[in-house]
């Protein structure tokens, strides 16, 4: 998964290694051009000073050129100085001839010392720079040409060059090192950059894991730790906290009106509960009025099932519906929820099978929740079991927990609702409607996981359509606080 810490280091490598290469181009290009300017401060000194000393042998000597056509040749005095020139050095005649080499200009291969004298060869020479490529092994020479108007008629002008591998610290090497020290830099710049952005994500860090503890609905009350600093994270935490309250607010008064209008309503259903069974058996109903009134009888029964649970879970939410626990042997309340769930069972043609353990099965529980829980299961995987299906209820227990198993042979459940069969008032498909076939009020699974989770236990689900579905509740192995406060999620 990437993460916010991993793209701000990405970055951050990222942009110094942009810097490092605009500034590595920069330094490139300004140290190639520094060392270029070098080159040609150093053969202009040098071709000045030749020149002067042509000039200056001419006044002194009067010639000095000894000879002329094909053996013209310096003299051998003024020569022998300019031998000593630590560069390319080429001094030329009128003609194109070469009258004067250097040392390090004799060693050059022939078509080297041709290319290095061509621009003495141009018909209008001036004084230029410029840059020649000689081939392996001498490579690139910067060059100044000039003439030499003072040293006599028969010197035209003179040539000075030197490699451009001889600039101290040169491009290439310049590029070498950098190439070297780039990635060390870069490596160490992703590590400060790692750690920069874990220490500035760190509140962050710490703010979600808050909210994830408090967004289970049943923390509302915790508020963050605001930072003392002042800056973006207080804001934040203090954004969410502001949040949290009025979430706190209206979740406090959804509940207090669900449980306020339950409690409400269960006086007026107990009325017309009563009234309809004394005019089902009052002798003077006529016939044709007891079917209406046995249907809303049944309509009433719903509607009572339904605040009941709603009650329930209102009192949950509250925090007002305490555990009554006590140690029993589990395997007592299977086998009757078994009984009361096989007269179900037999009503509509499906089978009901029960297994328990041979040996006791000991957990501190609340029984009456406890059998509310086995029922929900039990009942609801008979409503949606064809005739002639099956319904098993089994209680298994290991060294860590007990186990509670309803499997049915009914008619599944599609992978896209199961995520949603424990909300409240959820339906997955028309024939789990409260109109269908299968009536109720889908709040039977809600107050199940609530039961599950009071305990400090946890249900699952397994289904395929057409295949049934598989319920299994565990329970942990240890003692539940009668007072412990318990409510399902919001």
């Amino acid at each position: 998964m990437t993460t916010i810490r991993r793209r701000l280091t990405l970055w951050y490598t990222v942009a110094l290694a942009v810097t490092v290469l605009a500034f590595g181009t920069a330094l490139y290009l300004e140290r190639r051009q520094s060392g270029i300017k070098e080159l040609d401060h150093r053969i202009s000194l040098e071709a000045d000073l030749a020149h002067r000393w042509l000039g200056e042998s001419y006044k002194v000597l009067g010639r000095i050129v000894t000879s002329s056509g094909a053996n013209a040749a310096l003299d051998p005095g003024i020569s022998a100085y300019l031998e000593s020139v630590r560069d390319y050095l080429i001094v030329a005649d009128t003609t194109g001839q070469v009258l004067a080499l250097s040392e390090v200009t004799r060693a050059l291969p022939a078509d080297a010392l041709e290319r290095l004298a061509s621009p003495l060869a141009r018909p209008d020479l001036r004084r230029h720079i410029g840059t020649l490529e000689l081939g392996a092994p001498t490579g690139g020479v910067r060059f100044l040409a000039m003439p030499v108007q003072d040293a006599g008629p028969a010197i035209r002008g003179l040539l000075v060059a030197t490699p451009t591998a001889q600039a101290a610290l040169g491009p290439a090497d310049l590029l070498r090192s950098m190439l070297l020290i780039a990635p060390i830099i870069l490596v160490g710049a992703g590590l400060v950059g790692y750690w920069l952005a874990d220490t500035s994500l760190r509140p962050v860090q710490t703010i979600m894991d808050e909210v994830e503890a408090i967004s289970d609905g049943r923390s509302l009350h915790r508020r963050l730790a605001v930072p003392l600093s002042g800056d973006e994270m207080a804001r934040l935490a203090l954004t969410v906290n502001g949040m949290l309250a009025r979430l706190e607010q209206s979740f406090g008064s959804l509940h207090r009106f669900t449980a306020d209008a339950s409690h409400e309503l269960k006086t007026p259903l107990m009325v017309l509960r009563a009234g309809v069974e004394r005019a089902l058996v009052h002798p003077g109903t006529p016939p044709e009025i007891l079917q209406s009134l046995d249907e809303t009888l049944a309509q009433i029964n719903q509607m009572t099932e339904m605040v009941e649970s709603l009650l329930t879970l209102a009192r949950a939410d509250e925090g007002r519906a305490p555990l009554a626990v006590e140690e029993c042997d589990l395997r007592d309340l299977v086998v009757d929820v078994a009984e009361t769930t096989g007269m179900l069972g037999e009503e509509v043609g499906v089978t009901e099978v029960h297994t328990v353990p041979d040996t006791p099965v000991r957990l501190a529980v609340d029984r009456g929740r406890i059998r509310e829980m086995l029922l929900n299961m039990v009942t609801n995987a008979i409503k949606y079991t064809p005739q002639g299906g099956t319904v098993s209820l089994s209680l298994d227990q290991d060294d860590e927990s007990v186990t509670f198993t309803v499997r049915d042979s009914g008619i599944g459940i599609a992978p896209g609702d199961l995520p949603h069969i424990f909300e409240r008032f959820w339906r997955a498909d028309p024939a789990r409607s409260r109109t269908g076939d299968r009536p109720g009020v889908g709040l039977g699974l809600a107050i199940t996981k609530w039961i599950a989770e009071a305990h400090g236990g946890s249900i699952t689900v397994q289904s395929r359509p057409g295949r049934g579905s598989i319920f299994t509740v565990r329970l942990p192995k240890g003692r539940v606080s009668v007072s412990q406060d318990f409510s399902p999620q919001a």
